[in-house]
């Protein structure tokens, strides 16, 4: 038997693949071998060999030896996302190299704070080259100690010819953020590997073969490459119709729905959990919050029959091509045609919703799925009905609710083009008047044509509160509910029912006594509506003379002007992303400045409090590359951006001081945790302000989102001049609950007297050093929480546009005594709802 001695690739602490932290890794699907914690900072080839394959991270290697071994080092983990920062390759592609010869340098101590393990893996790739293997153990030196002893089976490196049909599947588009690194190359190697046929990936010309992770790694695949994979042989079909998927779909990679397991068990049915319950009453469905409002009516079930189409069309491809074109136009000039509409009704939300499905429409991805269907002999509508489905599926299954929720958007326009390309165009529902409408989805085009006469309210199972369709919603000021559970499409039509949009609530079979008394709830509600609308420009004085700032947090131009004719007595939050988003460079100090300017002016002298860009964990920007973190709530978000990417920071704080002598302009940081944090970004403010000579006199303040702020609010408030509470991140971090989790998110409520505690801690650390604090987050909207937070003593409520009028005439309905002895018997209270029964019962 012939045997094979490689040396450590690098000085270090030997463990074994199974204590590595990634199941790829441990569960030895890239292969077996072994890992090493490193001592040193230069990889070393284990043998001599020729170099077949080098990362353009360069953060991986493979050697392939004289017999035809394949060794895969990697150094670390995930350290593919840092695309090359800290890795130096020391080798080319086919150089030859021997024992010992440098392979990469990397800077150890920054792999160390970005990447998730320093552990460097060395595998080999091909098992069944080997038929056994010795691993040492403890403390090696590089290019010196043995650490792995093959023995290599015999005729290695031998192929054999498979004959089969051959079968190639359709386009695919590689979803992986960072394309086929070992992670995923890994898993498609695996899978590959349990089909007997012949299995490539080919990407243009090139070819690799799928069962090789090193052959995948070397075509160095990236996102949104277009790849077919290509099967020969006796079960072609069987892997091409099980591996596509997996590979469309991500293969288990970060953002993606999990990878078949390398070897798995059918489940005993008797033995899984019982799903708990969403409500205990059978009576209640319970969903989300997606736009406020009661609705009492009688059930309306929308049900759309998917468009059956054939699956091949013309022999010729050029015809299904054209056809396709053809629709795709007609399509675009429809939508061209409602945007102008809309516009023209002065309604530029609904405008700008399908301005995006015109967008989507011109993907050039979307349409190369389709017409590589085509040439593979399918019709044009069966092709576009599989493109349009299949990006729809995959955007449903991200992480990211805003993008998730656009899985809609593109069902809704692939519809469009579908009934044109089929002559069944999508036929408007006769919709009963007083119906409340059940769908398992509704499209923003269903949306925007509902009529709030005739539907009081909707509940769909799918969408949640950040989609198009929620926003329509609001536009339209409907009552809905998103996320409700299924068992609602089971009602039949004619049920009475009533949707509470405010609480994401569906009641069934409610007594009549119930329906009049939510009747006159709404009665009610729209008197008290129409008066607070009336009293919008009257002070928020409490009853006994104590005066609250109502402002408006707003998203840009167009949310000032509308919150000024709401009775806003200035902007308490001006989300700056705006100006940064859904672009590919980062906006020009000029630009801001000017946009910042008008802003102040259409204020009419009442103060601006503009935030400093608030990107990162769950916000990320195209032109801003981070590092993938473990947890990225708690990771490089906020002002740690601007402090960690200085340029852009001093960008924007250069705009605000221009702009801040247009007007009352405040400039506040996000995500301040401690004193050094807001200590260095006042240095830069000041560095910046001394080579402006036409700098305005610009007050600083702080969010204060972080415990520790809050905490320390005392202290804080000796280095600025004011505070914002935003409570929707004080919420999840006070209570450690992910406030977009769909288990946790109803309980992470602001009206905790936990969090009611931390605002109080804010609040007198500012009293005793002359500062005031205002609230910014969803609870300054939240009429029921208004008392409380006057009674605690913030001095300005910062709210959504919308809520203006309410928010003033809640202040305006208490005397300021009243409000303080709520406030001591609310912090007093053991749970949230306990706190809210207190507001309740008070009224």
């Amino acid at each position: 038997m012939v045997t094979l001695e490689l040396r450590a690739p690098l000085d270090g602490i030997i463990l074994p693949l199974e204590q590595v932290p990634d199941p790829v890794f441990s569960q030895k699907m890239v292969g077996d071998g072994l890992s090493i914690d490193p001592l040193s900072q230069v990889l070393t080839a284990p043998c001599p060999g020729t170099i077949s394959q080098l990362h353009h991270a360069g953060h991986a290697v493979t050697l392939t030896t004289g017999e035809g071994i394949e060794i895969l080092m990697h150094i670390g983990l995930d350290t593919v996302t840092l695309k090359g920062e800290g890795f130096t390759p020391k080798v080319t592609l086919g150089q030859q190299v021997a024992t010992g010869d440098a392979l990469i340098a990397f800077e150890a101590d920054f792999l160390a704070t970005r990447a998730k393990s320093l552990l460097t893996l060395m595998i080999v790739t091909n098992g069944e080259a080997i038929a056994g293997m010795v691993q040492a153990s403890g403390r090696v030196r590089g290019g010196q100690d043995p650490c792995l002893t093959l023995t290599l089976a015999e005729g290695a490196g031998a192929a054999a010819e498979i004959a089969g049909k051959r079968v190639t599947s359709d386009a695919i588009l590689i979803p992986n953020p960072t394309g086929l690194h070992a992670r995923p190359a890994a898993v498609l190697a695996n899978l590959s590997k349990g089909f007997a046929s012949k299995i490539l990936l080919q990407r243009g010309d090139d070819q690799a073969n799928a069962k090789s992770v090193t052959s995948i790694m070397g075509l160095e695949i990236a996102l949104g490459d277009k790849v077919v994979l290509i099967a020969e042989g006796p079960d072609s079909q069987v892997a091409i119709d099980a591996l596509a998927p997996e590979l469309a779909a991500g293969l288990g990679d970060e953002g993606s729905r999990p990878a078949p397991a390398p070897a798995t068990t059918e489940p005993d049915p008797a033995k899984a959990p019982a799903p708990r319950p969403l409500s205990d009453d059978p009576n209640l469905l319970l969903g989300v919050a997606a736009s406020p409002g009661l609705g009492v009516g009688k059930v309306y079930q929308l049900r759309r029959e998917e468009i059956q189409v054939p699956e091949t069309g013309d022999t010729d491809p050029r015809k299904e091509r054209r056809k396709l074109e053809d629709a795709l136009d007609r399509g675009k000039n429809e939508l061209e045609a409602l945007q102008t509409e809309l516009k023209a009704q002065s309604d530029a939300k609904k405008a700008a919703i399908f301005a995006a499905h015109q967008e989507l429409l011109g993907d050039p991805d979307l349409i190369d799925i389709a017409e590589s269907a085509i040439a593979k002999g399918k019709g044009a509508a069966f092709a576009w009905q599989r493109a349009y489905t299949t990006h729809a599926e995959r955007l449903s299954r991200l992480k990211n609710e805003i993008m998730a929720g656009r899985a809609a958007d593109l069902r809704d326009v692939g519809r469009r083009v579908l009934g044109i390309l089929t002559g069944q165009p999508v036929e408007e529902p006769k919709i009963p008047a007083g119906s409340i409408l059940i769908a398992e989805e509704l499209t923003p085009s269903d949306t925007a044509q509902l009529n709030p006469a005739e539907v009081l309210g909707f509940a769909t199972v799918s969408g949640g509160a950040t989609s198009h369709v929620a926003i329509l919603a609001r536009a339209l000021d409907i009552p809905a509910v998103a996320g409700i559970e299924p068992r609602a499409l089971d009602l039949p039509n004619g049920s009475d029912v009533i949707l509470d949009g405010g609480r994401g609530q569906l009641r069934i079979h409610p007594e009549p006594a119930e329906i009049d008394r939510i009747l006159e709830a709404k009665a009610r509600l729209a008197a008290k509506k129409a008066a607070d609308l009336a009293a919008a420009f009257e002070p928020a004085t409490t009853r006994d003379g104590h005066n609250v700032e109502v402002v408006a947090n707003i998203g840009g131009i167009e949310d000032a002007r509308k919150g000024m004719t709401l009775g806003a007595e200035g902007v308490g939050l001006l989300r700056s992303e705006f100006l940064y988003l859904d672009r590919s460079t980062a906006p020009t100090e000029d630009e801001q400045t000017q946009i910042y300017s008008d802003i102040s002016a259409a204020l009419n002298g009442h103060p601006l409090i503009i935030r400093t860009l608030d990107v990162g964990g769950d916000k990320p920007l195209a032109y801003l590359p981070m590092p993938r973190e473990e947890n990225p709530m708690l990771g490089i978000r906020g002002v740690r951006i601007g402090l960690d990417r200085p340029e852009i920071l001093r960008t924007q704080v250069r705009a605000i001081l221009r702009a801040g002598k247009t007007g009352k302009i405040r400039m506040m940081f996000p995500m301040i945790a401690t004193l050094d944090e807001i200590r260095s970004v006042k240095g830069l403010v000041e560095e910046e302000r001394a080579k402006l000579p036409d700098a305005g006199d610009v007050e600083l303040g702080i969010m204060v989102e972080v415990p520790a702020a809050a905490v320390l609010a005392r202290q804080f408030a000796r280095e600025v001049s004011f505070f914002s509470i935003g409570t929707n991140d004080l919420t999840q971090y006070g209570l450690a609950m992910d406030r977009g989790h769909p288990k946790l998110g109803a309980k992470a409520d602001a009206m905790n007297p936990a969090i009611l505690r931390l605002i109080a801690l804010t609040v007198e650390g500012a009293d005793a050093e002359g500062k005031w604090v205002g609230v910014c987050g969803g609870m300054a909207s939240d009429p029921q929480a208004v008392p409380i937070l006057v009674g605690l003593g913030v001095k300005e409520l910062s709210v959504s546009v919308p809520a203006i009028p309410a928010i003033k005439a809640a202040v305006r309905a208490r005397a300021f005594a009243e409000c303080q002895t709520l406030a001591q018997q609310a912090l007093a209270q053991g749970t949230a709802a306990e706190v809210r029964a207190l507001v309740q019962s008070d009224d």
